[in-house]
């Protein structure tokens, strides 16, 4: 294919200093992100509070949830209750949050999952938004609104002092909230670097979320803490004007011109040496028309094409939906897709659950991503997809159901285990994503990667009512649902193939080899595979 001599391309031009602007800027991204995904537990905790009647009422009785009070009016009206309106905060651990800044207590109690939930809401829609303008515009721009948007609505945040008008920037934060400056740099990453690339974007998120424990445990009041992790955001616009358009989707797009160009600065940056421009010309139109070429098929303006793809799958149903494989394959994925994001969302928010401090809890946590990420490579590298996955889920079940049944007073148990099932789904979250791309066929990856997408964003938008709603009310139950739900996700992959040195299907009906394991790579690829340890 084409494409592949593109790849070959990218090979020949090396990993240089041109590689690494992109890097770098997805790496910083990634660290900057998690004070801002994941802030719930130190803006809107949930905090001590008294009631504050109005003075000069004859109050007869505060309520012991101190959320109402009661009044007498006089001997022939009686008693009057009334709700709260006041409350006097405990500052011993937060000096201001929203918690104590707009009353989110008692009858506005939910504001506070709302504030958590509504960022992963709208982070549902945006992979769909942006991927769409990403492939008609370009990468670039996307990730330049991106970033501008998100930095100054993130700061903005920090001095807006309506409640309301903070949901509304929270949601645009999400929306914004794109992975294309992951796909871009991975986009322009030689192959062999890529799933060495892959982990160590993951890192900064890891050690970004010790350094949030740390500075939140440094600065108590939610105002300075948002502006303090918002402002070095603004740091990244430079490296957005060092940055290329991908010169993939340049050539894709007819734009041969600005792709050489784009090209040539590769090779000068790299200090590496570009094939004649006659090759790369021929090579960039052989790419461009094997896309329109796609692009028809796609549209069914490829009759011979059509006729085929008719008799594969009905044209009333859905392509994810066409055989019981794939029916399969959607329903088992989009189970543990969503199971990973409940369980490292709700551990992630539980700080003030299973910890006493809060802030050493964020920062360990991180430090258990560290290995859950660095691991997997070589994990599934020898032991397969399947079973490692299968394995880190039952740790991961295990562990938080016995959180169910330790009393909360044993504080180095309840960590322990908190912190056991924290760095088993982080592996588990990896592993996860590796199978389903192995799994999905190349027909409807990225459709079946979408719909697995908005269930992963579904379970963020779940996870911060089942701690903060539901904990609350039956303490052991955020821990019953995380623990279940992971064994259930364990079982479900007993349907599933292994992956491990198969050949990736690239038509639905291919997926018929892969149950049946007819369809393995060659020796070649599999030494390969193994020395990159993918």
């Amino acid at each position: 294919m084409m494409t592949n001599k593109f790849d070959e391309l990218l090979t020949q031009l090396g990993t240089g200093k041109w590689n690494l602007i992109y890097f770098i800027s997805a790496g910083y991204w990634c660290f900057l992100l998690p004070p801002q995904t994941f802030n719930m537990m130190f803006y809107a905790p949930a905090v001590n509070y008294t009631c504050l009647p109005p003075e000069g009422e004859n109050i007869t009785h505060i309520s012991e949830d101190s959320c109402t009070y009661t009044v007498d009016r006089s001997s022939l009206a009686g008693l009057e209750e009334k709700h709260c309106t006041e409350w006097d905060f405990d500052t011993s651990v937060f000096t201001r949050t929203l918690t104590s800044e707009f009353g989110l207590v008692c009858q506005n109690a939910y504001l506070r999952a709302s504030y958590q939930s509504i960022y992963a809401f709208s982070t549902i829609f945006s992979p769909f938004i942006s991927g769409y303008i990403a492939d008609r515009h370009g990468r670039k721009v996307v990730v330049v609104v991106s970033l501008v948007v998100y930095s100054f609505t993130s700061l903005g945040t920090s001095v807006i002092t309506n409640f309301s008008v903070i949901l509304a920037f929270r949601f645009i934060l999400g929306t914004f909230a794109n992975p294309t400056i992951y796909i871009l740099s991975m986009e322009v990453c030689e192959v062999r670097m890529r799933s060495v690339v892959g982990v160590l974007l993951g890192l900064p998120w890891a050690v970004s979320m010790m350094a949030w424990g740390a500075l939140a445990y440094l600065i108590r009041d939610w105002r300075w803490l948002q502006f303090t992790v918002s402002l070095p955001m603004l740091l990244i616009m430079g490296l957005l004007f060092l940055i290329d358009e991908s010169p993939r989707w340049l050539i894709v797009k007819g734009r041969h011109e600005q792709a050489l160009k784009v090209l040539r600065r590769v090779a000068r940056l790299n200090k590496s040496t570009l094939p004649p421009e006659e090759e790369l010309r021929l090579m960039m139109s052989g790419i461009q028309a094997e896309a329109e070429m796609s692009k028809r098929v796609s549209r069914g303006k490829d009759k011979e094409a059509l006729g085929k793809k008719k008799k594969r799958c009905s044209f009333r149903t859905p392509a994810l939906l066409s055989t019981s494989n794939i029916r399969l394959i959607m329903s088992v994925l989009s189970l543990n897709v969503f199971t990973c994001n409940l369980v490292y969302c709700g551990l992630s928010l539980s700080g003030n659950i299973y910890s006493s401090n809060p802030f050493i809890y964020v920062v360990i946590g991180g430090l258990m991503e560290v290995p859950g990420y660095t691991l997997t490579s070589p994990i599934i590298a020898h032991w397969g997809r399947k079973m490692p996955i299968m394995i880190g889920l039952y740790i991961c079940g295990a562990a938080l159901l016995s959180l169910a049944f330790i009393p909360s007073d044993i504080s180095w148990l309840v960590m322990t285990l908190a912190m056991i099932g924290k760095l088993a789904i982080s592996g588990v979250f990896m592993m996860v994503i590796v199978y389903e791309t192995e799994l999905l066929p190349t027909e409807v990856r990225l459709q079946g990667a979408a719909v697995n997408g908005m269930m992963g964003q579904l379970a963020n938008t779940i996870s911060p009512y089942v701690i903060d709603v539901l904990g609350p009310i039956v303490s052991w139950l955020p821990s019953m649902i995380f623990g279940v739900s992971s064994f259930l996700s364990a079982l479900s992959l007993l349907t599933l193939p292994e992956t491990r040195l198969m050949a990736m299907p690239d038509t639905i009906n291919d997926l018929e080899d892969v149950f049946s394991k007819k369809k393995k790579i060659g020796e070649g690829d599999k030494k390969e595979m193994e020395k990159l340890q993918i």
